[in-house]
């Protein structure tokens, strides 16, 4: 008889429990060996429930949340509130600094140029004569014919 190892309240031979195991790891990590901490029953469900919801295995989930800590330069034991009130600060600084380099465009670029475009056009315009002559009716002039008007 094989030696059986139970997983997840099932029993299965050895050969086919290190298959199961293969299918569920991680990629990158699969000759590492497993490491154990030591951590509250009432915590070790919630972080299970987690990383249910994360669709990860317990080692990745971990992992994606040290680096995401690393990377942001958050502590999870300090509050948010003062962090994003800065990076808030400093974006909106960086936004009236980029309105006001194209307000600068537009002042010294935009609009000299529109102007010298304009100016260009208006002295290159050729005069405008109209193609075909009209006579201009000033004056009535007086009929020809009239009607003849009885004098009885």
């Amino acid at each position: 008889m094989g030696f059986a190892i139970v997983y997840h309240e099932k029993t299965f031979p050895r050969q086919q429990n290190q298959q199961i195991f293969h299918e569920k790891m991680d990629r990158g990590y699969e000759r590492e060996r497993f490491e154990s901490i030591s951590i509250k029953r009432s915590v070790a469900k919630k972080f299970k429930k987690y990383c249910r919801t994360l669709s990860r295995s317990q080692s990745m989930t971990l992992l994606i949340m040290l680096d995401f800590f690393r990377d942001n330069g958050i502590s999870p034991v300090e509050s948010l509130g003062p962090n994003l009130m800065a990076s808030e600060v400093r974006i909106l600084k960086r936004i009236n600094a980029v309105i006001a380099i194209m307000r600068d465009m537009e002042k010294t670029q935009t609009k000299p140029t529109a102007a010298m475009i304009l100016s260009l056009f208006e002295e290159s315009a050729p005069n405008e004569k109209p193609l075909i002559l009209e006579k201009k009716l000033t004056e009535e002039k007086p009929l020809k014919y009239r009607e003849r008007q009885d004098e009885n």
